[in-house]
């Protein structure tokens, strides 16, 4: 029977075709994150169609859903699709939006990331901007850095709102952020709350208002620093708090149930 101090994390997936196959893959900077925290990163392949979203958030202790080079397709939004809307990877949509919904109703912790903080804001009915540096007044948030390092460097600050819980969460209404998309949100979700903004009015992090557990979404990447930037090491250690007492609200409902 596997211990409840040793937590099951589910990690979304993107589709990519390489070598004559189809990989369902994620960046080994996410599940270097999580082993950080003490947790077991469990990849959930986008295959909606195939996999029990159900069965796979019942053996889960909490879900981190990642950033990727692929946006959500504006069909999910209610907008017209245009070439440079792209990458799309509709498989992990299908996936990860109603999985999404259901880590929220089952009050499993969540941390999305990036791309997972757009669809954060999409599952729950939001609309996304496209090509937001094309925008007067708005910074342009992509890297032009290939070196991973350099790419993911901490590039501009963002400041919490005077009542986010993320702020108590990293220890400072403000902070440097690394900044690598393209999209932003643009109406918000229902029961999302913004948390905080960078300088040029970008929501940069939002929290699910009504959420049983930790519930956040932001736009950066705190994965790839999880080890060494302060803020960041603060998210993950929150998010595995939250994971640490769901555990232990769930194995009290068990030995009850057992009584």
């Amino acid at each position: 029977m596997r211990s409840r101090n040793t937590p099951i994390i589910l990690v979304t997936a993107d589709v990519r075709p390489a070598d004559g196959y189809v990989w369902h893959s994620v960046a080994e900077t996410y599940l270097r994150a999580i082993t950080s925290i003490g947790a077991v990163p469990l990849v959930l392949p986008s295959m909606a169609d195939r996999i029990d979203l159900d069965a796979a958030v019942e053996m889960a202790d909490g879900v981190l859903v990642t950033g990727s080079r692929s946006n959500v397709h504006p069909d999910r939004y209610g907008v017209t699709p245009e070439e440079k809307h792209g990458p799309f990877d509709p498989s992990r949509d299908a996936t990860t939006l109603p999985l999404i919904r259901l880590v929220l109703q089952r009050g499993l912790p969540l941390l999305a990331v990036c791309r997972g903080f757009q669809e954060l804001n999409v599952a729950l009915g939001g609309a996304l901007l496209s090509e937001i540096q094309e925008i007067e007044g708005r910074f342009d948030h992509r890297s032009q850095a290939d070196e991973p390092d350099q790419r993911f460097a901490l590039a501009h600050d963002v400041t919490f709102q005077p009542d986010s819980r993320l702020a108590k969460i990293v220890g400072n209404q403000r902070i440097q952020v690394n900044s690598v998309h393209r999209q932003g949100v643009d109406r918000l979700g229902r029961g999302l709350v913004v948390e905080a903004t960078a300088d040029d009015g970008t929501i940069e992090a939002v929290r699910v208002s009504d959420a049983a557990s930790f519930a956040f979404g932001v736009q950066w990447h705190p994965e790839y620093w999880a080890e060494t930037d302060p803020p960041s090491r603060a998210i993950f250690a929150a998010f595995s708090e939250a994971i640490r007492q769901h555990q232990d609200a769930k194995a009290k409902i068990a030995a009850e149930q057992d009584n």
